[in-house]
C-alpha cells in the first residue's frame, strides 16, 4: 500500500544487527517472513513502509509481496531500529538500570524517553496526552509559545542525583520569578489597554452622537474580520514566554488550538511537522480506530443485515436462510451416506435446483395478515 499513515513496526536484529543498515517490517511480515528472528518492537511510526525483503535484506525475500522497491526513500531510522533508546541509547527493558521507570514517546521523532531524562518529572499518566521531547522543541521553537498557555506543567524538577533515584521540589529561581512578574505586569497592562479600548468602541449616548448603533456595528465587524485576519500564533509571540531546556507534555485536545493560518502551514512544512495539526495523527486515533476494527469484525453480518430491515422483510429472510440450510443438510446427507465426494459440479447443480424453486414460490400469490 506505500507508506501507511500509522501502523505497528518490528526491527528484525537477525536480519539487520548493529553496524548493518535499519530497516523495519510491518507486523504481517512479523509473523510470515521473521517468525523465528529476534525482534525489537518499534510500537507504532508514522509515514512508514515496510522494508522486509529490499536491498536491506541479505538472502531474504518478502514472503507475502516479492517484488519490492530497493529502497523506501520516505522512511525515517534513528536508534529504536536497534533496540536503543532515549538519550541515554539504552535498551528497554534495561537488565542493568534498577530504577523504576516509564518510557515516552515524543510525538516529533517518536523516539521513547525515560520519564528522569525529559528534564522535568512528567504529570500524572492520566493528565497528558502527548509529550515533545527536549530536542524537539529547540527544533520546532514555535511551540514554546503555544506552551505557555496548552502545555500541562510538570510535576517538579529532576535535580542532580538522579542517578539514585531521588526527585526533590526545587523552588523557581529569581530570574524565573522576575520573568513571570513581567508577564503578569504585561497582562495587566493588557487588561488597562482592553479597557480603554472598550470604552472607545462604546456608543456616545449624547445627543450630539450620529447613529451610534450603527457604529456599534461596524466595530464589531471589524473586530471579527481583524481576529480572522490575525495569526494566532504572533498573538501569542507578541506576549512574555519562557523557554525552557525541558520537554513538553500536551493535553489531549491542543492540535486543534494551533494556528492555520498560511505562514503557518508553510513554517510546518518547512520544518516537516505538518502532521501537527492533524488530530487523527495521534496515536489514541490510530488505537481507537483499531478498536473499532475489531467490532467490526466481530459483528455477525447476518444479524447487521437483519437490523437493517423491517419486520416482514426479517421474517422472510429468517424463512428463506431456514430453508436453505435445511435442504442443503438434506442435500449433503446423501453424499455422507453413500460415502462418494461433493464435487464443485454437484455444489453448482444445488443452487440452480434451489434457485428454480424459489422462483416458482415467489410467483404464486402472497397474503400477509393486516
Amino acid at each position: 500500500q506505500g507508506a501507511v499513515k500509522r501502523q505497528a513496526l518490528y526491527a528484525c536484529s537477525t536480519c539487520t544487527p548493529p553496524g548493518a543498515e535499519p530497516a523495519g517490517i510491518c507486523l504481517a511480515c512479523s509473523y510470515e517472513c521473521h517468525g523465528t528472528h529476534r525482534l525489537f518492537e518499534l510500537y507504532t511510526k508514522r509515514n512508514f513502509r515496510c522494508d522486509c525483503g529490499n536491498s536491506k535484506f541479505k538472502n531474504l525475500q518478502c514472503k507475502l509481496l516479492p517484488e519490492k522497491c530497493k529502497v523506501n526513500a520516505g522512511n525515517k531510522y534513528n536508534d529504536n531500529f536497534y533496540g536503543l533508546y532515549c538519550i541515554c541509547k539504552r535498551p528497554y527493558p534495561d537488565p542493568e538500570d534498577e530504577i523504576p521507570d516509564e518510557m515516552i514517546q515524543c510525538i516529533v521523532c517518536e523516539d521513547w524517553f525515560h520519564g528522569r531524562h525529559l528534564g522535568a518529572v512528567p504529570p500524572e499518566s492520566g493528565d497528558f496526552h502527548e509529550m515533545v521531547c527536549q530536542a524537539c522543541m529547540n527544533h520546532c521553537h514555535f511551540l514554546w509559545a503555544y506552551a505557555s498557555q496548552l502545555a500541562v506543567p510538570p510535576l517538579t524538577k529532576v535535580n542532580s542525583l538522579e542517578d539514585e533515584g531521588v526527585v526533590l521540589k526545587v523552588e523557581e529561581s529569581e530570574e524565573q520569578k522576575k520573568e513571570i512578574k513581567k508577564e503578569s505586569g504585561a497582562e495587566h497592562h493588557d487588561t488597562k489597554e482592553e479597557k480603554q479600548t472598550e470604552q472607545f468602541n462604546e456608543p456616545s449616548t449624547s445627543s450630539g452622537s450620529a447613529c451610534p448603533e450603527v457604529k456599534c456595528t461596524f466595530f464589531s465587524e471589524l473586530h471579527i474580520i481583524v481576529l480572522l485576519i490575525v495569526c494566532k500564533l504572533k498573538e501569542l509571540q507578541s506576549k512574555p514566554f519562557l523557554k525552557k531546556d525541558t520537554a513538553v507534555f500536551w493535553p489531549s485536545n491542543w492540535r486543534s488550538k494551533l494556528c492555520t493560518c498560511e505562514d503557518c502551514l508553510k513554517m510546518y512544512s518547512e520544518l516537516e511537522v505538518q502532521f501537527l495539526t492533524d488530530e487523527c495523527d495521534t496515536v489514541l486515533a490510530y488505537e481507537n480506530k483499531g478498536t473499532s476494527d475489531q467490532e467490526t469484525e466481530r459483528r455477525d453480518p447476518l444479524m447487521d443485515t437483519l437490523n437493517r430491515m423491517n419486520r416482514v422483510q426479517q421474517v422472510e429472510l429468517i424463512c428463506e436462510y431456514n430453508d436453505l440450510k435445511t435442504e442443503l443438510t438434506d442435500y449433503l446427507r446423501r453424499f455422507a451416506d453413500e460415502g462418494t465426494v461433493v464435487k464443485r459440479e454437484d455444489i453448482q447443480h444445488f443452487f440452480e435446483e434451489f434457485q428454480s424453486r424459489k422462483r416458482r414460490r415467489t410467483n404464486r400469490m402472497q397474503y400477509y395478515c393486516s
